[in-house]
Formats: C-alpha cells, structure tokens, sequence
C-alpha cells in the first residue's frame, strides 16, 4: 500500500488526537487533498476558537449570546432553509409577517392591514439602510415631480451614529452632516438637528441607545420641533428611528415614552432582532409607518423558484433560521418575559453603573442608565497622576477572560477615552459581582506600577503635542 493511502486509512481508524492531522497546521492557503472525519474536522475548528472570551463575558457586544436548548434546537433544525425561497417553505414566510405585524404593534403602529409593512433584514445595518434607502427615494420622487434637482442629498444624525450610516452614505453618495457630541449635550438637541436641515434633506435619525454611550435622544421632542419647522419652511422632512438597541427595550420598560409611530413624523424604525430581540445573529426589522412610506421601487420580483416572489431588501438569499428563533422567543416569553429579562438587565446595569462610579478612579458619563448599557472614564485628576490608561485595564480583564472595551468618543470630544458594559441575558448579578472583583483587583495591580505603561506614555506625549502650537521657525509656543 501506498504511503499516501496509509495515511488516509490512518485518519479513519485512530483516535483524534492519534491521526495525522492533529500533527499538521490546519489549512491557511489550500485546501487539503484528502478528507477526513467529521470528528477529526470538528476537533480542529473546535481548537481554532478555545482560546477566545467565553461568549457571555464579552461585555463588549450588543449581540445575544444565549438562548434556552429549545430555542437553539428550533434553529439548527433550520439552519439548512433559504428564507427566500418562499414556495418550498411558505409557512417561514407567514411566521416572518407574523413576527413584522407584533413589532410594529408594540412599536403602535396606526396601519390598519392586515399585514404591516415591514422587512427583515441581516442585522439591524441591513434594516437601517433600508429605512434610509427609503427615505431618499421618497424625497427623490417628490423633487423630481416638483421639477427640483435631486443631485445633494443630505441627512442628519448625532456623532454618535453607528457605522452603518457612514456606510449608508459612502455607498449611496448622501451627504452625513453630524451633529457635535459635547461634554454638554451628551446627545443630539432638536435645536442642533434642525440647524443642519435644508430642502436637500432626506430624513433625520435619532437614536434609541446611542452604540457609543447608551443613551436615547429625545425623538418626542425632535417630532414636536421638526412640525413646526416643516411648517415655516414648507418642508417635508421625516424621521427615521434607529432603534437597534432601544426598540426591544423601550415598549416593555417605558411604554408610555413617544418615541415610535405615535408621532407625526416618524415614518420608519429600524431595530436589531439580534441584540434586545434575544436572537442569535444575525436578524433585523425595519417597519415603515404605512405602506405608502415604501416605495414601489424597493420591491423586486423574481419567478425562477417556481413562483413569482416580491422581495424588499438589499440581501437576497438569507437564513431562516433567526425568523424561526424570533417567533419562538415571542410565544416562549410573551410581552412579560420580555420585560422580566430587560428588566433584570437593566437592574445589573444600574447596578454596575453605581459600583464602578463608587471607585476612586472613574467617574460614569452620565447620571443615568437608560438601556442597559454604560460607559464611564478615569477622572481627570487622577489620570494624571496615573501611570496607566483605561486600555491597560481593558488588558487586565482580558486576562480574566472578561471583554471590557476601552476607546475614543467620536470627533469633537476625541480625546475622551471611555470604558463600555453591556449587559444581555445571561448576566447574573453573581457575575457582575465577579466583574468589580476582577475590575478592583486589576486597578489595585495597575496602581503598583513604578513606570507608566506604554499607553500612558502615549496619551502623554499627545496630550503635549496637541497642547503646542508649532511657527514656522520649528519653535513651539
């Protein structure tokens, strides 16, 4: 027998840890010339990822990283069904309008139909351009029936905006003008969203849990200005709510809160089935206050899966899986499941939010914890007596297999580094208490250092080289 062959017939027959294989890299640039067990395969992958942060520590994502046996079962039993392909497996179909129809409820959505109007989407990025494409087309349309140019659009949005948008604006050439985030105004002012308005404007996007803060926007108060300026300038300007976070939240803990379909001007929320949804990812919804806020040309039709299918969505094949686990998690939890998990969240939040404010080197952002998730800082004074920065901290927990992200706010309060929570089901109040013994051991570490570390160093020397201001003779004064 061939050497080659003894090699295969070994990879069948002894252990894992026995064959071949575990005595090769894995594959980086070509694929292997023979196949192997699913076990051997499993094992490999497997050890890929041991090392990584348990999921329910990284503390770091918005993304579920639990969900009861059941509710897992339900989608890997679906993990082979193309969502899209609505003759094979139209009953997915019916579940995902089901699941359109309860979220634009709790969202009071005034649409009579049977059906709401609503898509999903890969995520709420997905979900939040299509809210946007949207609102262009429909300002596209009224321009070009007005015999106006339709060459500068614009829209408006807190500094705060998750990436999205940017890219929402790259790809669809709209001008993002941003409203400043300030020590001040630690979120978007009607007053400050109206400034950056024109003719040229497609909607404006507040946000229902700021990514880089947590906090919400004041969108009642937004719609009751937004009125009246629409009524002197003659203008037709919408809103469009990015509700990623804050739309699983708000209906089940603030219900009496206008933010939703019960204003005026809100036409489209978008909102992440992954994150407060407790679904696995990736899942989205975007839901338009009625169906003449979609535009007819956002639909396309194709009849070549052996029928004629409408589609709205920039995706086209997509799991159906996570539509499966949504429906599930509606009929498993019920409006008081929901509000029970949010609530014992943002209960840990709070809590964490007043212990962390409690140590001698930080201070929270704000005073208040509106979803559960918070940022805080180091105090000013005590950072420059200190010889580390919030990233050595960021490593320490890491350490303790704890993802705690340590970064920059955005432009116009950059030099600000901050710390992020997030707490999602599957966070006790015992864990949290393990993450302030982990957060005050590493302190108590890092307060014995005798020379700052280089992050330190480096967020002197810029802190110096902003602080000088440079002539041309190459003298600073």
């Amino acid at each position: 027998m061939k050497k080659c062959d003894d090699e295969k017939m070994t990879t069948v027959t002894t252990a894992v840890f026995g064959s071949q294989e575990m005595l090769k890299s894995a594959p980086s640039e070509k694929i292997p010339q023979h196949p192997t067990t699913p076990e051997i395969a499993y094992q490999m992958v497997k050890d890929e990822t041991y090392a990584q942060t348990q999921p329910r520590l990284n503390m770091a994502t918005f993304v579920t990283t639990y969900m009861d046996e059941y509710a897992t079962k339900l989608m890997n039993d679906a993990i082979a069904i193309n969502y899209i392909d609505e003759t094979e497996y139209p009953r997915v179909a019916v579940m995902c309008a089901r699941c359109i129809n309860i979220i634009a409820n709790l969202w009071n959505s005034p649409e009579k139909t049977k059906w709401k109007t609503g898509a999903l989407g890969i995520g709420s990025s997905e979900a939040c351009m299509l809210g946007g494409v949207a609102a262009w087309q429909r300002w596209k349309k009224r321009r070009t029936e007005q015999g106006k140019p339709c060459d500068k659009p614009n829209f408006v949005i807190s500094s705060g905006y998750q990436v999205v948008w940017e890219k929402f604006a790259q790809l669809w050439q709209i001008e993002m003008r941003t409203v400043p985030l300030t020590k001040e105004k630690l979120s978007m002012t009607p007053e400050d969203a109206l400034a950056k308005c024109d003719e040229n404007t497609i909607c404006i996007v507040p946000i229902m849990g700021v990514t880089w803060t947590g906090l919400n926007e004041d969108v009642e108060a937004l719609d009751a200005a937004l009125e009246e300026y629409n009524k002197k300038t003659g203008y037709d300007i919408p809103i469009h709510v990015d509700a990623a976070s804050g739309g699983f939240i708000l209906p089940f803990l603030e219900p009496e809160k206008k933010w939703d379909f019960r204003l005026k001007w809100v036409l489209s929320i978008s909102t992440s089935g992954h994150k407060y949804g407790l679904v696995y990812p990736g899942l989205g919804w975007v839901v338009w206050k009625d169906k003449k806020y979609l535009p007819d040309t956002m639909s396309f039709s194709v009849n070549y899966l052996g029928a004629e299918i409408a589609q709205v969505g920039l995706n086209f094949s997509r799991p159906a899986a996570q539509i499966l686990g949504q429906y599930y998690q509606f009929i498993r939890l019920g409006y008081e499941g929901y509000k029970a998990i949010h609530s014992s969240s943002l209960e840990i939040a709070k809590y964490l939010h007043s212990e962390i404010g409690k140590m001698h080197p930080f201070s929270n952002y704000s005073a208040q914890v509106h979803n559960p998730l918070f940022i805080w800082e180091m105090k000013s004074e005590y950072a420059q007596k200190s010889k580390w920065t919030l990233y050595d901290l960021q490593d320490k927990l890491k350490q303790n297999g704890w993802m705690v992200p340590a970064y920059t706010m955005p432009a116009n309060i950059e030099d600000t580094v901050v710390m992020r929570i997030v707490v999602r089901q599957g966070f006790s109040r015992d864990m949290a208490d393990q993450l302030l013994t982990d957060i005050a051991g590493a302190v108590t570490e890092l307060e014995k250092l005798q020379y700052p570390t280089p992050s330190r160093i480096a967020a002197d020397n810029k802190v110096k080289v902003k602080g000088t201001v440079f002539t041309h003779t190459g003298k600073g004064k």
